[in-house]
């Protein structure tokens, strides 16, 4: 992989598909949040391992003026989302896969909904039949299956086969089709053509949201039509902190914004100045053993905080915080949360608007349900709810899941912009602070920052173990002076390995031009002009 640079416009995603589409826009005259527009509706149909349209979605938006806007699409447990009703049929927790996992509303498409709006104001004119032009196509004509989703082990794989609708639109004789294989997906094609002629809006209170319900009601989901009729995102505060070479933005709760910001603000503190040393790792891990500390007590629902998210990113707090490291020996580790396949992607336009956006249906193919009449494939976002009505993040109707997922952005003092982001549950805080501090405080440039061999606290999919995991590039010497620190190393045997998620980044210089990269780890790249 290399880096590349641009003049007016670049976008990346982790499928050069999804790519092009936002490249394509932009070349048209169109401005980076039509571009992502036009991306996240081709991601949703290129790479359904990872995302869906019915899954939910994160926006951060800086416009010229360097305003930075948030859009929360996060949809909320539907009307008969009752724990009580799962602890009748014999389950402790909820099931990952099937009906019983379709708990929340897909709230992406409203997303889509305030993105579109907001993007009018900034002077966007390109009607959604242009945007969703690629998405529809590549629906009804076909796409070749990526080596990411042939290569990909679902977990609970018999499950996942067996919840409605997922074998016909999924599966060749039983098993996922080969790198290669051309996919396609009439019935959502036919949804995608007509969001673009009625608007999003019908999703929810139209023809497209009757048909959703109508199915959702058939398998037995917790979603109601009324669930449907009833959500809308919303804009929001996005939180953010402020390092010594710039302001990082990122989102509140109920995602863990937080905790990217507290890494990355931590970090700063202990004053390590080379990269890739022993201070280097050990300090980031520390500092998100902290961040997850907060993060694990704070993030909840908004509506429903105990503590204000802004508290833990105030200069005393942070120095507080910095100063409880220990810079030799490793603290005990135990805030992890389950890995989730994820979509992050950028956009900026020659005006400098960036977008930082990231998609997800949670789990690989989310609840593997296929709604038959639009070809939506719903998320199970709801497992991260407990059946526990004392717990942090209860389930009940109404209240909005915990997520991982957060788009980061930075405005540099210099006058820079850098739109960044990952996917993977605890790693998107981790990858983040890896590309950050390569590129922006140790000066790597940004192919190497992504390039450069990664780690991971936690619990790598498939895995019930918490381990630094690390993939097998990294110098020999500094791995025995982790493992010696106290650290539960598990090296690799790849150098490359995808569980350790997918990184991307554009950086917008003072006289306009971009630089950008994707991760070699996924089947994307930087596009632009």
């Amino acid at each position: 992989m290399t880096d590349t640079h641009f003049l007016r416009f670049a976008a990346c995603a982790p499928h050069l598909l999804a790519a092009e589409s936002g490249r394509a826009v932009m070349a048209d005259g169109g401005n980076a949040i039509e571009a992502m527009l036009a991306m996240a509706a081709t991601i949703a149909v290129v790479y359904p391992h990872m995302n869906s349209l019915g899954g939910d979605g994160f926006w951060l938006i800086a416009d010229p003026k360097r305003r930075v806007r948030y859009i929360e699409a996060c949809g909320p447990a539907g009307a008969k989302a009752n724990a009580a009703t799962y602890r009748e049929a014999g389950y402790d927790t909820i099931p990952s896969r099937g009906p019983l996992a379709t708990v929340t509303v897909p709230g992406a498409v409203g997303g889509f909904a305030l993105a579109y709006e907001l993007s009018r104001s900034l002077g966007g004119r390109l009607p959604l039949a242009d945007l969703f032009a690629d998405a529809t196509r590549f629906s009804r004509d076909g796409f070749p299956v990526s080596a990411s989703m042939a290569r990909n082990e679902p977990s609970e794989f018999e499950a996942l086969a067996e919840a409605p609708g997922f074998a016909d639109v999924f599966l060749a004789e039983g098993k996922l089709p080969k790198a290669g294989t051309i996919m396609r997906q009439p019935a959502l094609a036919d949804t995608l053509a007509h969001l673009a002629h009625a608007g999003f809006e019908d999703f929810y209170r139209g023809d497209v949201g009757r048909e959703v319900a109508a199915d959702l009601a058939r398998i037995g989901s917790a979603v109601t039509r009324e669930d449907l009729e009833a959500y809308r995102a919303s804009e929001r505060e996005p939180l953010s902190v402020e390092l010594r070479s710039a302001r990082l933005f990122n989102a509140p709760p109920p995602t863990q914004g937080l905790a990217s910001l507290m890494i990355l603000a931590l970090f700063e503190r202990l004053g390590v100045e080379k990269a890739e040393s022993f201070a280097h790792v050990h300090g980031l891990i520390e500092a998100t053993k902290r961040a997850f500390a907060a993060r694990n007590r704070i993030v909840t629902d908004f509506d429903r905080l105990k503590e204000d998210p802004a508290s833990v990113l105030t200069r005393e707090h942070l120095d507080r915080e910095a100063a409880i490291i220990d810079r030799k020996k490793a603290a005990p580790f135990g805030g992890a949360v389950p890995i989730g396949d994820t979509v992050w992607m950028g956009a900026i336009d020659r005006d400098g608007i960036a977008v930082s956006y990231i998609q997800s249906t949670y789990w690989e193919f989310g609840s593997g349900c296929v709604l038959p009449q639009t070809g939506l494939l719903m998320q199970n976002r709801g497992v991260s709810f407990s059946l526990d009505p004392g717990g942090l993040n209860p389930l009940e109707p109404g209240r909005r899941p915990f997520h991982t997922l957060n788009p980061p952005l930075a405005l540099f003092k210099d006058g820079r912009v850098m739109s960044y982001g990952a996917m993977g549950g605890d790693g998107q805080p981790q990858f983040q602070a890896e590309l950050f501090t390569r590129h922006v405080l140790f000066g790597q440039p940004l192919f190497e920052a992504i390039d450069a061999p990664r780690w991971l606290l936690g619990r790598t999919w498939g895995k019930s173990k918490i381990d630094l995991t690390l993939e097998n590039r990294f110098d020999p010497t500094l791995v025995r002076a982790l493992e010696q620190a106290g650290h539960p190393v598990l090296v690799l045997d790849r150098a490359y390995d995808e569980g350790l998620g997918h990184v991307g980044a554009l950086m917008r210089q003072r006289d306009g031009s971009i630089e950008g990269a994707h991760d070699p780890r996924s089947d994307g790249g930087a596009l632009g002009g």
